[in-house]
């Protein structure tokens, strides 16, 4: 076996890019040259769009490419291309069976066992091939091949014997396989220099998940396990799955202020930098509004910030927040604020990681809020993935110095409730929320119930919410049973004022 071809000033192996947005990232840099690779997976996961985005790239380097065809016409290949845009413009197609050539009677087989002895279709491609003297080849499919072959023999050393051909001339070539066959073409997969596997799997609601693996890559580097993709217009784009290990930098760890003096010395002194609070509680006390006092202490700190919108619609979200006095709409002007609302049911869990990243390391945001993480469970395949989905996540993001904000609605109003999944060892910070009753009205209380970084309060305040915003009162030692959301109120320690009263006492 030939060694891949090196650099002279580097010594290391040159690379190809694939064409395909985040494959060359899972590939740690492309493709080795020269080499024969088998992309494989079952009808309709993406082989073809993948193949001639392989090629488009050749073109645009201003290299020869060729797309051998035995399943799909040329017509069919450029009305293919045309569903995503692009055109066959610089890609040589050549359909090598015509509707006689998959006869039986003719007994005739692609390649014959020996590597001289051609039959005159190959000698046809050999003779088209040595005229072009392409970089790049794609051969679709395999299937066809298979079936000619007449028995697994014959087509391993149709495939031998092509590797061969392909490697005197420098071609980079891609074998198409549908895996029609038996499951798993283990001598296939011996024979190719690398292996990318194409999956697809449907779901009860929603879009299939799409995912892609690298099976085998010889001499070469590459993330394995799985990476989302999507299928879209435009073409194939895969989101590497996130590494937090290989994203590190450094960052001011002072802690800043939440925009209420009163949280902050709930909190120890405001939120760090670096690490991430998860707001609990049930539905409607106000986590999201907590969320969105402390992002506009950001924003106005003049902080860039991302806000990813799960459950509710922006619009409600802006009204709501504009009539507690927390304007949000200057700063998505600015550019400093994105809110970006997401269906979870339309989204990979790789996608949204991609996002984030994008949110990061482009638009610059040192704060990120998710809201909430229920929807985002749904989104998942299993409890277990999203543990280990979010705790990469977590990861990056402390290791960029971003805030990040998780909220988690949990069932129930009072007495016992109960949350989806526990995240709380994720979690560097964790404010609790609670309803209780007092003097006959529906209030809410809020306790820091762990921090990593700062000596926070043990107490638990009332949380209160008016056209002046977030207030938080003094410490309600007078209280039992909060956290256990049926509390016993001994009267001693005054509620927060209504806001005539609260004005009058500003008078």
């Amino acid at each position: 076996m030939t060694e891949p071809e090196t650099s002279p000033r580097t010594g290391e192996a040159l690379r190809i890019s694939t064409g395909v947005p985040g494959l060359d990232n899972v590939l740690c840099g492309g493709l080795t040259p020269s080499r024969l690779y088998l992309l494989e997976g079952t009808p309709g996961t993406g082989k073809t769009t993948m193949a001639v985005q392989f090629l488009r790239q050749g073109v645009e380097r201003g290299e020869r490419v060729l797309y051998v065809t035995l399943s799909e016409t040329t017509d069919e290949l450029r009305a293919a291309a045309a569903t995503h845009g692009w055109t066959l413009d610089g890609i040589d197609v050549y359909e090598l069976i015509d509707e006689m050539g998959l006869n039986p009677d003719s007994e005739q087989s692609i390649l014959h066992p020996s590597e001289i002895e051609l039959g005159e279709t190959v000698k046809e491609v050999i003779a088209r091939v040595e005229d072009l003297k392409p970089d790049r080849v794609v051969f679709d499919s395999l299937s066809e091949l298979r079936l000619l072959a007449q028995n697994p023999l014959r087509y391993r050393r149709q495939i031998l014997a092509l590797k061969r051909f392909f490697a005197k001339r420098a071609c980079t070539v891609l074998m198409l396989d549908d895996k029609t066959s038996e499951t798993g073409d283990v001598q296939l997969h011996s024979i190719a220099h690398g292996v990318v596997s194409l999956d697809q799997a449907p779901r009860e609601y929603g879009p299939e998940r799409r995912r892609l693996r690298i099976v085998k890559m010889r001499g070469i580097k590459f993330r394995g396990g799985y990476h989302d993709f999507v299928l879209e217009t435009g073409g194939i784009r895969v989101f590497p799955r996130l590494i937090a290990a290989e994203h590190r930098s450094t960052f001011d760890p002072t802690g800043k202020s939440t925009g209420s003096a009163e949280l902050d010395l709930l909190l120890g002194g405001g939120l760090v930098p670096g690490t991430n609070m998860l707001l609990l509680g049930p539905s409607g006390i106000g986590k999201t509004t907590t969320a969105i006092r402390c992002m506009l202490a950001a924003l106005e700190r003049g902080e860039a910030a991302t806000y990813y919108l799960f459950d509710e619609g922006l619009a409600t979200l802006l009204t709501r927040s504009a009539n507690l006095g927390m304007d949000l709409s200057p700063h998505m002007r600015s550019g400093l604020l994105t809110i970006t609302p997401i269906d979870p049911a339309e989204l990979s869990p790789g996608e949204f990681a991609s996002m984030a990243r994008e949110a990061v390391e482009e638009r610059g945001s040192t704060f990120v809020v998710v809201d909430s993480l229920n929807a985002y469970l749904h989104a998942m395949p299993g409890e277990e993935f999203l543990i280990l989905q979010m705790h990469e996540l977590l990861s990056y993001l402390n290791q960029q110095g971003v805030t990040t904000l998780l909220v988690l609605g949990q069932h129930g109003v009072v007495g016992e409730v109960r949350t989806d999944v526990d995240l709380s060892y994720l979690s560097d910070s964790i404010l609790l929320f609670r309803f209780f009753e007092a003097k006959g009205q529906v209030r809410g209380a809020l306790s820091v119930v762990k921090s990593r970084v700062n000596a926070h309060e043990r107490t638990i305040r009332e949380l209160k919410f008016s056209s002046r915003g977030l207030q938080v009162g003094e410490a309600l030692d007078d209280f039992e049973g909060v956290l256990s959301g049926l509390p016993a109120y001994r009267g001693r320690v005054a509620m927060l004022a209504g806001e005539a009263s609260a004005r009058d006492g500003e008078r």
